[in-house]
């Protein structure tokens, strides 16, 4: 079987029309630059604006960046629906463009659903996929699924299909659960990926495959450096320079502030456009934010 994915990967910002059509061929462009930056694609992730995508929409998206010949074997799409249909179809489609990976959100609309429940979705989606080459990362992200993982559910996961569970995007933002993931499964090959960089230096000492940052859409180089010297001395500085950075962005709308960023440095403007609900950033916000980064030394090359 292909490697498994490693290292850092970002779910990459979906360019818009003003209509909110998609703007595919920018979209293109903002993945070749991350591939040339040694970044993975995880493309329709949750600052994808992905569950304000269509399913025919992402299958249309993934196909294109095939077509322009980017490497999809360093793509993990997201194929999570609350819908199984939906996920199993994307999925096949994901598959089916040799993708290394798909991350998988566990159904979320239902609250205080149970284990049993969940492990019937995902036993279905693989069923349903039928294919070996199906490698299923578990989406954790409790703060918006409100629907998560526990270590009795993954035990059971891995055990029922090995071949198929490959590991974790953990957005639960803290250590102790990422290193709790990592103590218990990744002797069986259960890759880690914290899903911010704020913890990334923390995250490989104990294991962790690499990671999937949003502002690695941003600031492509210095984490993908962070992720190949931590073993250095000089680990400590980059990740507080990365701390700070992404504290930068955080102080805005995550989704509406990356996009007016990549707008700014790469000088188109359609960057800016995001679908409802959300809402761009206003002028004098989008201002603020490049003169914080412009003061602190940031930018952004190549893009454009």
């Amino acid at each position: 079987m292909a490697q498994k994915i490693k290292g850092v990967l970002t779910p990459v910002v979906t360019p818009f029309h003003q209509d909110g059509t998609i703007n595919t061929p920018l979209f293109i462009r903002q993945c070749q630059w991350l591939q040339r930056h040694h970044i993975g694609l995880a493309v329709f992730g949750t600052n994808s604006e992905a569950n304000s995508l269509s399913p025919d929409e992402r299958i249309a998206l993934l196909q294109a960046l095939a077509e322009a010949g980017l490497d999809t074997s360093r793509m993990m799409p997201g194929t999570g629906a609350c819908d199984l249909p939906t996920a199993v179809r994307l999925s096949r489609n994901a598959v089916a463009q040799r993708c290394g990976g798909v991350l998988v959100l566990p159904p979320f609309y239902y609250k205080g659903v149970s284990d049993e429940g969940v492990f019937r979705f995902f036993a279905e989606l693989i069923e349903q996929v039928g294919d070996a080459a199906l490698r299923v990362y578990l989406y954790h992200i409790p703060s918006v699924a409100q629907v998560g993982f526990s270590i009795p559910l993954i035990e059971r996961l891995l055990k029922a299909y090995p071949d198929s569970i490959a590991g974790m995007k953990d957005s639960s933002g803290d250590i102790q659960h990422t290193q709790s993931m990592l103590n218990n499964f990744a002797a069986h090959g259960f890759d880690v990926f914290p899903g911010t960089e704020a913890i990334l230096l923390d995250a490989l000492r104990a294991g962790a495959a690499g990671c999937i940052s949003a502002t690695a859409n941003v600031n492509a180089f210095a984490i993908h450096e962070l992720c190949q010297t931590w073993q250095q001395a000089w680990a400590e500085d980059k990740q507080a320079a990365l701390n700070d950075l992404r504290a930068t962005f955080q102080a805005y709308p995550m989704i509406p502030a990356l996009k007016a960023a990549v707008a700014h440095w790469s000088g188109e403007d359609s960057w800016r456009h995001v679908r409802p609900p959300l809402v761009s950033l206003s002028e004098d916000q989008a201002h603020s934010l490049i003169q914080r980064l412009q003061s602190g030394g940031f930018a952004i090359e190549g893009l454009g």
